[in-house]
């Protein structure tokens, strides 16, 4: 990065966050990547687009007191960060995790600014969560959290202001648990949080939206980029959440073997394929760990340490599980084993130095901007769906969610390929997002 202004505004940032780490991360790569279209505009310095562009509009952190079943008080924090406007309301989801602090949460709003604005809908980027750990919890337990954290949410929030929606350790029990809350302290029933249960709102499709979006994403670049499919190729996906069980699932639909799957303990290996219903089971109805997989599938063997799967020969790699899991050590052995393609499907999965290994190397990289954005498109489709009061089905989400991640794609590649390089959709997905938020930015005026 040699532009003068950008070095300047993310001085500011190390200097403003100096123990932020994850946020700067994510600063860096984004401010790094659009130098170009920043060289071509001059007024985005002359307005000074990237200094507000990176300092969140509004930061909400609040205490979240709740009783365990033993009758002791708890306390837990809680965050809100919205961080841009610009193109709509606010979006984005909410966090439950021991992990959770504020940098965290201000690099996965920040992240979600610009992933919006390529969904093609009208939605602004935002992140929210809580230090507190589901995991182990009772159902009442859980409603007691959830209603205390509503209680000082819903402020905050509402259908064409903030709309929240679900994220690690936010599934559908705790997005049920939030939105009677709100409804109740409101007394409204409006489209204000998504991912809701079918009963009440929620949109067919939705549960599998990140890992099919994900899954047609790195498809329709197979095809586009190196004139081949997911036929017969080998596929190893880390996590075994939400977004890696359906990615598994599309994947595998698609033609391709995912032959390893893993879990923050370890990792499978069956190079017959891992078998989606199975693995649906343990982890959706039995809630347990990915280990028991071998239990039922004899051929499968189970290994401690999940970062060692990175090590495993295979054509295609999709990281599914949490930031910066893959490294630069990770990244040679992958291109050393030929690895074809490598999407995210998490958030910032591959650090800078890994992503960057990859595209040196000209592996086809399928960022998470782009390839993971399905969620929350399909989040979109849900608040269009509440706001006409309508259902549309399952297949009329599944072919619109195809189609758009395939213009996604398409955006994104020609963005990059004008800059000179077809394999840096790092680039070509950071300045196609930018580029919407910048000029809406610049239309608004200073607020």
């Amino acid at each position: 990065m040699t532009n003068k202004y950008l070095v300047n505004v993310f001085e500011k940032v190390k200097q403003k966050n100096p123990y932020e780490l994850e946020f700067q991360q994510a600063v860096y790569e984004v401010l790094n990547s659009i130098e170009p279209y920043v060289n071509e505009h001059k007024e985005i310095e002359e307005l000074n687009i990237i200094e507000r562009l990176v300092e969140p509009e509004r930061i909400i952190t609040f205490r979240v007191p709740w009783l365990n079943d033993e009758g002791k008080v708890c306390v837990n924090r809680g965050y809100r960060v919205q961080f841009n406007s610009a193109i709509g309301p606010y979006k984005g989801g909410l966090r439950f995790h021991p992990s959770v602090n504020q940098s965290i949460i201000k690099f996965l709003g920040f992240e979600q600014t610009l992933k919006n604005s390529l969904t093609g809908l009208f939605m602004g980027g935002a992140k929210g969560g809580s230090d507190f750990d589901p995991k182990g919890k009772s159902d009442k337990e859980i409603m007691s959290f959830c209603q205390s954290f509503m209680t000082e949410l819903y402020q905050h929030i509402g259908p064409d202001t903030d709309i929240p929606a679900g994220d690690i350790g936010v599934g559908k029990k705790e997005i049920g648990y939030l939105f009677g809350q709100y409804k109740r302290i409101t007394n409204t029933f409006v489209g204000t949080i998504t991912g809701k249960p079918l009963e009440f709102g929620g949109s067919l499709g939705r549960t599998e939206a990140t890992g099919y979006g994900l899954a047609y994403y790195t498809s329709k670049m197979l095809e586009e980029m190196s004139n081949t499919n997911y036929k017969d190729k080998k596929v190893i996906i880390s996590g075994s959440g939400n977004v890696a069980l359906y990615t598994l699932e599309k994947v595998t639909n698609l033609g391709g073997k995912v032959i390893a799957m893993s879990d923050s303990n370890g990792y499978i290996l069956d190079e017959n394929g891992i078998d989606f219903k199975v693995l649906q089971e343990i982890k959706e109805v039995k809630k347990e760990r990915i280990s028991k997989y071998v239990e039922t599938i004899k051929t499968a063997k189970y290994f401690e340490n999940a970062k060692q799967m990175w090590t495993i020969k295979c054509d295609i790699a999709l990281a599914c599980a949490t930031q910066n899991e893959i490294d630069l050590d990770c990244a040679k052995i992958l291109v050393a084993n030929n690895v074809i393609l490598v999407g995210e499907g998490a958030n910032m999965p591959c650090t800078i130095e890994a992503t960057n290994y990859f595209i040196e190397n000209k592996v086809l990289f399928a960022p998470a901007k782009a390839a993971n954005c399905g969620g929350v498109m399909v989040s979109g489709f849900e608040m269009s769906q509440n706001s006409s009061r309508t259902i549309w089905s399952k297949q009329e989400v599944d072919d619109k969610l195809k189609q758009q991640m395939e213009n996604i794609l398409h955006e994104v590649l020609a963005c990059a390929k004008h800059y000179g390089n077809p394999y840096d959709t790092v680039l070509g997905a950071n300045i196609t997002g930018f580029k919407k938020v910048a000029n809406a930015m610049i239309s608004q005026g200073v607020i």
